[in-house]
């Protein structure tokens, strides 16, 4: 359990210190180009990892709850396989998914309650008149763009034909990263882990 703990606090860590950086002292929709392929990109959306949204104010309350309580489940299954032993990359791997979403539960939560908006404005932290959102409306700040294939698909290809694509379309953040990698670990190395979740 220790390695998970170490893991999720350390991502989260990471995680919550880019986000405030990125909330304090960008405007939304700011952006630079690090490389071509990859853009330091400031949005934000109020659904799913790497902007899904869905049910407008209703589907955000909904989705504020399930997360909370996903976490729960998560946490506790993460107890439970260590006190059954599980190796190393079994903990690196739920410590990461757990850190990546506790860190956007925590923008969900508390930033519209704790940052002004940050449309046209750097957002301010504590203002004076109260957050842009109430407890459990906040909007998950992304940072993290790598538009790293830029086409048009063949003119032959139905429906599409002839249309851009760009891959890799969504910005997205640390914890998503985070959730991204600890899943796959999950799946190309934790097969006993897996046949856990099944049973």
């Amino acid at each position: 359990m220790k390695k998970a703990l170490f893991v999720s606090i350390t991502v989260l860590a990471l995680d919550q210190v880019v986000k405030l950086w990125f909330k304090t002292h960008w405007m939304l929709g700011q952006e630079t180009e690090v490389f071509p392929w990859f853009i330091l990109h400031f949005t934000e959306n109020r659904g799913m990892a790497f902007g899904m949204e869905f049910g407008g104010d209703w589907g955000k309350l909904a989705l504020s709850l399930f997360r909370i309580v996903a976490v729960g489940g998560l946490g506790w299954f993460t107890w439970k396989q260590a006190q059954k032993g599980a190796g190393t990359m079994a903990m690196v791997s739920l410590g990461l998914v757990m850190a990546g979403a506790l860190g956007n539960i925590i923008d969900s939560l508390f930033y519209g309650m704790l940052f002004s908006d940050s449309y046209g404005q750097v957002a301010q932290f504590l203002p004076p008149d109260g957050g842009y959102a109430p407890f459990l409306y906040g909007r998950v700040v992304d940072m993290l763009h790598f538009p790293l294939v830029d086409g048009h698909f063949p003119d032959w290809l139905p429906f599409w034909g002839g249309e851009r694509y760009l891959f890799f379309r969504p910005v997205f953040n640390v914890a998503d990263a985070a959730i991204t990698v600890g899943i796959a670990l999950i799946l190309v190395f934790e097969r006993e882990l897996l046949t856990t979740l099944e049973s």
